[in-house]
């Protein structure tokens, strides 16, 4: 059972739609443009329960069957990231500072072309819970969703989303049980010496000594604190401090994230990192200020979610196309939020050669667009079929 053949026939439409969202981006809950495009293509396909502003700028749109079952729930996210487009294209970010570099643009676009086919069709029992989500890249629009009730307000069942890969095979899918995506946490330092001058050190604290031992140190968490068979990953990104050759400075910033599947470890990480700052405020003489951070949880795949899911990609892509047990990556991803909230699965979609995920040069593929649209739809039809 491969691409549904009316969908196959919106490709078009689906590309047309996907570059007019491209060239408008939005960022965090401020989606109230794309929402406003969603919600008129929702109408053109006659669905009529749609329900605005979820989330700031969120949308839930029912489509009912009209015979009894449960509802099924498919999620979109919508923003874009604060970045400036290199592409080139005819159809590039019309936004300064603005553009779709991770292909939110696509995933809009494949789930209003399953909401186009569903509601012409209505080959299911039940209803279908169409989620177009705000915020995924910051701000936890996910989560907010879900605090507002969103799963519980339309009695959603289970829940799923993919998303797609640039640099893995044209049409592939993956996914996994369990772990999928990491917990992200972020940490902040502040270090507070006493600035002067270069030639006269020994009339200053410098903070910038225990700026490169707390990095050091903080590389030791992973190689000598926790168990090789935990996945982690602490990553210092930022020292800042200083502005001239001749001067000692009086500050000194540190910042990074972590990345881990299991609460013990994140508490692990963050107690050392308490310690580790303590230890090097009282080597150096510095007072030191650590505000960590926690940021999405793991996205934890529900097993025989997982499963089902991975049995609807083989009938759309192929078996040979479809790996059901990937691992995690350690990416993060706020559909975590909502896989708390119910049972279900995220899934990649292989989007063939290309400029990586977040890199000013990335265009989506809109040739995936009819199979994640048909995986969406199968997801329907074989969850609840008629």
């Amino acid at each position: 059972m491969p691409v549904i053949n009316s969908i196959a026939a919106m490709a078009d439409d689906l590309k047309t739609w996907r570059r007019h969202l491209h060239a408008k981006p939005e960022l965090m809950f401020d989606c109230h443009e794309t929402a406003a495009f969603v919600v008129e293509r929702l109408r053109e396909f006659g669905i009529t329960d749609i329900h605005e502003g979820i989330a700031t700028s969120g949308v839930v749109a029912i489509i009912d069957s009209g015979r009894p079952g449960p509802t099924i729930g498919l999620r979109a996210d919508m923003d874009a990231l604060p970045m400036d487009e290199i592409t080139g294209a005819a159809y590039a970010s019309t936004v300064k500072g603005k553009m779709h570099a991770c292909g939110h643009d696509g995933h809009t676009t494949m789930l209003l072309g399953a909401a186009r086919y569903l509601a012409e069709t209505k080959n299911f029992s039940g209803r279908v819970a169409l989620i177009f989500q705000p915020a995924e890249e910051d701000g936890g629009g996910g989560e907010v969703m879900v605090q507002e009730g969103a799963m519980d307000r339309f009695d959603i069942e289970r829940v799923f989303a993919i998303h797609n890969v640039p640099g893995q095979p044209f049409g592939q899918m993956f996914t996994t049980p369990g772990p999928i995506m990491a917990a992200v946490d972020t940490f902040y330092i502040e270090i507070e010496g006493r600035g002067g001058h270069g030639a006269y050190p020994h009339e200053t604290i410098d903070p910038i000594p225990p700026a490169l031992a707390i990095a050091q140190a903080f590389a030791t968490i992973v190689s000598r604190n926790h168990r090789p068979a935990d996945d982690l990953v602490v990553s210092v990104t930022q020292i800042h401090s200083g502005s001239a050759s001749n001067i000692i400075p009086g500050e000194a910033f540190v910042n990074g994230t972590v990345r881990t599947f299991d609460p013990s470890v994140q508490d692990m990480v963050e107690r050392r990192m308490k310690e580790i700052v303590a230890g090097t405020a009282a080597a150096y003489g510095v007072d030191i200020k650590l505000n960590y951070e926690r940021g999405y949880p793991a996205t934890v795949n529900d097993p025989g979610q997982t499963a089902f899911a991975a049995d609807v990609a083989r009938d759309v892509v192929g078996a040979a196309q479809v790996i059901d047990d990937a691992g995690p990556e350690m990416g993060a991803e706020d559909f975590a939020y909502l896989l708390q909230a119910r049972p279900g699965a995220y899934l990649f979609l292989g989007a063939g050669e290309g400029a990586g995920l977040h890199h000013p040069a990335y265009d989506f593929n809109d040739e995936i667009s009819p199979i994640g649209a048909s995986f969406f739809a199968r997801l329907v039809e074989t969850a609840q079929p008629a």
